[in-house]
């Protein structure tokens, strides 16, 4: 995957900061990735809006740099009216793709504050109703499943009713396991959902971070990752190097059979992100 290789695509992830000193490590990141020249930086949207100022802030930012930026914008607890002011807003930034999620509803908050939307398909299908063609939409998809699943097969089955309203693509959940890509891309193919499907990728920095947050969102690491990464203890320059093979080996396999991409999950961290690039022969 190289700069003279135009047939991939790849781009990166940012969450919002809430302070100076954060703010001030997201630009320095961005100006470091942005010399690769990624196709977009996406902008992530707390539950039910709860960052939706940070996000503001951030989208404006790139914005303001000129750098094609994907916010998400999520539907659950949200309104048409709500759902309505973004999308005027982010058509006036000049705009163009958007990450759609159902997202989560705030902590404490009940099932009666859902408001207009129930799930994802349900905002594309309004994001297109009411823009047309004007946004170029990805959308969730979770090779290992959603952790929410009770059937997987019902939950490929909601993915391609994401892609039928309308969804363009598909970033992933991240995953350290190739073949549930495969096999998740080869299911939808079955469905006759054709779609781009970019693998999502996280980088491996620290081990314990990385379990709580894998244990809560229902990514799986490989058990021989897990007792690799665990015999490390406390070596930060082992962990990051081992992560940095089994992420770029992953990488490479999932380019070399056919993935239309990567879209790269830096925690608003440019350091590991651009190892994983210089491997994979991204230069800008």
């Amino acid at each position: 995957m190289t700069a003279q290789d135009n047939t991939k695509q790849f781009s990166f992830e940012l969450f919002p900061p809430k302070t100076e000193k954060g703010i001030e490590k997201m630009r320095q990141t961005v100006t470091q990735l942005n010399l690769l020249k990624p196709a977009y930086f996406s902008v992530t949207y707390g539950a039910g809006g709860s960052t939706q100022s940070t996000t503001f802030a951030a989208v404006d930012w790139l914005r303001s740099e000129e750098i094609e930026t994907a916010p998400h914008i999520s539907c659950i607890g949200a309104s048409k009216d709500e759902i309505d002011s973004l999308l005027q807003r982010y058509i006036g930034q000049g705009i163009t793709r958007l990450v759609a999620l159902r997202g989560d509803l705030p902590s404490g908050a009940g099932l009666g504050e859902i408001h207009d939307f129930s799930h994802a398909d349900e905002l594309v299908a309004y994001i297109r109703e009411t823009t047309g063609d004007h946004f170029h939409i990805e959308v969730a998809a979770y090779p290992e499943f959603h952790p929410q699943a009770t059937d997987p097969f019902k939950d490929i089955e909601y993915f391609a009713n994401k892609v039928s309203a309308g969804a363009n693509a598909a970033i992933t959940q991240y995953f350290y396991n190739a073949d549930a890509y495969f096999r998740f891309v080869d299911a939808c193919e079955a469905l006759n959902v054709t779609v781009p499907i970019v693998p999502g990728i996280m980088p491996i920095t620290n081990y314990s971070s990385l379990a709580r947050f894998s244990d809560s969102c229902g990514a799986e690491i490989p058990r021989w990752i897990r007792r690799r990464l665990e015999a490390f203890g406390d070596d930060t320059n082992s962990i990051r190097s081992f992560g940095a093979d089994v992420v770029s080996d992953m990488c490479e396999r999932l380019i070399a059979n056919g993935a239309p991409g990567l879209h790269f999950y830096t925690m608003n961290q440019a350091g590991a992100t651009q190892i994983l690039c210089d491997r994979l022969g991204i230069t800008g």
